[in-house]
């Protein structure tokens, strides 16, 4: 996939930036905490002391790829720039009207997403475009003109342009910005029908406004640090991980900064994608639980579940519906509101609940010692026996077990009467119980039975707790990669090069025009080859066609895989097929009667993953020789029970240990449960097999 030798891997999470070197040596890694006031220190503390680790100068690395939080937190905390939108007359008020769904039935005070315009700053021209292209009225030149005066007048960082049905024809867009840049050369300026030309106006509006209101500080953001690196003496090029799960350029990404909206979490899916493929396991529920919150993601045939729709900056934060849709290439996973910072409190009816607020790294969990008052998940695991407190990040972070059995004791027992070990308890069984409820539901609405998969489990916080997840949903199988620490920084040394270009063309199947759509085809393919050789080097790629498609009636689209050919008339059989397949796969049944119909297409072009080594199985073996012995509460027993230690590195291929057991290593601590069993695998992993299954 690369010619690169020496390369890094860096991901800022909510608490912790993780760093992954790979080098001619093998793999170092290392966690920092993450820095809010400057991120790029972090980066660049994590990439010292793995170079350290490594006994590399920085001046070898030859590649960064960097995933990052920071579209998100912009979005969600409001911190973008001063924005216009400039959309049709009478489609001004689209993005706060929304799609009038009450998300939450019965609360009355019901607080939907204020828009990120506000509505004196959506600026409306008297223009109108058809759905099939046509000009229903054309945009006149004076008008253009005021446009620019009141722009350049209200002193605007960005502009977004979103006219209704650009995707079809862009021509009023294109002018509309062109007028802009002309007067004003430095302004950041985004179009609908470059970011996210597709039908349907309130996701195609909000992605451009989502873009267009980053942009100035993203583009900052990565200009500063790829100077930071450059006076550290990391001269390499800088590659960002976008949301879709490929890299792109820095130069690219800072243009269309809405495609990293989840870089971090989809690297931690190409993470667990590339050990589903070792261990010829066909479908995998991938597990990354760190600090902040924990994201579940479908892979099947060793792929990522992927999505063209995107949900971001939600009033309830984890609230499906609650948030604002963009329509940018994700990797589909469902995220709720459980890390190891997230913070536990009584309700109004006395119940534990926990999240979505996170202590993060600033103050962190009580038991860092650095000003945290409030319990958080990491107190409560390490009250009940599940970390040393000697030893957390590898003996980097003392941990203090009297703030957190006071922050406990102060926030959670003397309102509940529990005792400060049922109420850790509570809490850990708290947060494992909405995981696991979160992982019912996205397999159900994916038309999957949760039993028969694996989990992959990683992350600093997933190892602690996805033994009991298993337990709550019937999993009989659990995979703990190496590394699996900082497993999304090690995914983004996985991941490939690849770009999605998407249209929007509506058409019933019955009346196919295959010659349009091999012209627009054509044109996607030259937008996503553009991109990917930018950095590809001339490498090996593929290309994957997917259209969008629905019976005649419906609301919604379903993603249809299609051949990736010159389409003739004839075809329409083949794609009618194509659709009945993924409809009967997602809903069991197919609709007899009904017309069909295609409303958007995508394209992906991307550089060939490289075959992976299948690593070799063990289920069973010799037992491990155990540091220690130590206690734990096992959830499932509802007690205490007696642990053998055991370092990661004696669990050689083969090697066995019995629950109740702990495995320790630098990133992170896997917890065994009573009912499961643990063996060292081929290629380093761990693989907790529940005992009755096991041979």
């Amino acid at each position: 996939m690369t010619n690169f030798k020496t390369r890094v891997g860096v991901d800022i999470g909510g608490t912790f930036t993780d760093v992954a070197l790979a080098h001619a040596g093998g793999l170092s890694t290392c966690k920092v905490l993450t820095n809010y006031a400057q991120p790029e220190q972090a980066i660049l503390d994590g990439i010292q002391l793995a170079a350290d680790q490594a006994g590399i100068d920085l001046g070898a690395i030859e590649q960064v790829i960097h995933g990052t939080t920071l579209v998100t937190n912009a979005l969600i905390e409001r911190r973008g720039a001063k924005l216009a939108f400039i959309t049709t007359e009478g489609f001004r008020d689209v993005i706060e009207m929304r799609s009038e769904n009450r998300f939450e039935q019965y609360d009355l005070n019901l607080t939907l997403p204020i828009p990120l315009v506000a509505r004196q700053h959506r600026l409306t021209l008297n223009e109108r475009m058809g759905p099939s292209g046509e000009v229903l009225l054309p945009l006149d030149r004076d008008e253009v003109e005021q446009m620019v005066q009141t722009i350049t007048a209200g002193d605007y960082d960005a502009v977004a342009i979103g006219l209704i049905h650009s995707y079809a024809n862009d021509a009023h867009e294109v002018q509309m910005a062109e007028a802009l840049r002309a007067a004003e050369p430095d302004l950041s300026i985004s179009i609908s029908s470059v970011i996210s030309p597709q039908m349907r106006e309130l996701p195609r509006f909000n992605t451009v406004i989502a873009n267009a209101y980053v942009q100035p500080q993203v583009a900052d953001y990565l200009g500063r640090l790829v100077q930071r690196l450059k006076d550290a003496g990391v001269g390499a090029p800088v590659f960002m991980l976008h949301s879709g799960g490929g890299l792109m350029s820095v130069e690219d990404a800072a243009e269309q900064p809405v495609r990293l909206l989840e870089s971090g979490p989809a690297g931690g899916a190409i993470f667990a994608a590339d050990y589903a493929r070792a261990h010829g396991l066909g479908k995998v529920l991938s597990f990354d639980m760190g600090g902040t919150t924990a994201k579940m993601c479908l892979i099947e045939d060793g792929a990522p579940k992927t999505a063209n729709m995107f949900e971001v900056a939600r009033t309830y934060r984890f609230k499906k519906g609650s948030g604002m849709t963009v329509s940018t290439p994700v990797v589909e996973m469902v995220e709720i509101g459980a890390g190891g910072g997230s913070i536990a409190s009584i309700d109004a009816m006395g119940r534990i609940q926990v999240g979505p607020k996170s202590a993060a790294s600033e103050p962190g969990p009580a038991c860092y010692g650095r000003g945290g008052q409030e319990p958080t998940v990491t107190d409560s695991n390490l009250l009940l026996g599940r970390l040393d407190p000697e030893n957390f990040a590898g003996g980097a972070i003392p941990l203090h077990p009297d703030a957190s059995d006071k922050a406990v004791a102060s926030r959670l027992t003397e309102t509940t009467g529990l005792s400060v070990q049922d109420a850790a308890f509570g809490v850990t069984e708290m947060v494992d119980e909405n995981m696991a409820n979160a992982a019912r539901v996205h397999t159900v609405e994916n038309g999957r039975d949760i039993e028969h998969f694996t989990m992959i489990g990683f992350g600093g916080g997933a190892p602690l707790h996805a033994c009991r997840l298993c337990e709550k949903l019937g999993i009989k199988a659990l995979l703990i990669p190496p590394g699996a620490g900082v497993g999304s920084a090690i995914g983004f040394l996985k991941a490939p090069f690849s770009y999605e270009a998407s249209r929007g063309m509506f058409q019933r199947l019955a009346a196919l025009d295959a010659s349009a759509v091999n012209a627009m085809l054509q044109e996607l393919e030259g937008e996503a080859r553009a991109f990917v050789d930018a950095g590809a080097k001339g490498q090996e790629t593929e290309t994957k066609l997917t259209a969008f498609m629905r019976y005649s009636g419906q609301g919604w689209e379903i993603p249809v895989p299609l051949p990736h050919k010159v389409f003739e008339e004839s075809d329409s059989t083949l794609i009618l097929a194509a659709f009945e397949d993924a409809y009967r796969a997602l809903f069991g049944r197919t609709i007899d009667g009904l017309a069909c119909e295609i409303t958007n297409w995508s394209l992906i072009v991307s550089t060939v993953l490289p075959a992976v080594a299948r690593a070799e199985r063990h289920s069973n073996g010799a037992g491990a020789n155990a540091l220690r012995s130590r206690t734990f509460y096992d959830a499932a027993k509802r007690k205490t029970v007696e642990a053998q230690e055991v370092a990661r590195e004696a669990l050689t291929p083969g090697m066995t240990i019995d629950g109740p057991a702990i495995v320790v290593e630098r990133e992170t601590t896997t917890i065994v449960t009573s009912a499961y069993k643990v063996i060292g695998q081929g290629d380093g992993s761990l693989l907790l097999l529940r005992k009755e299954d096991a041979p």
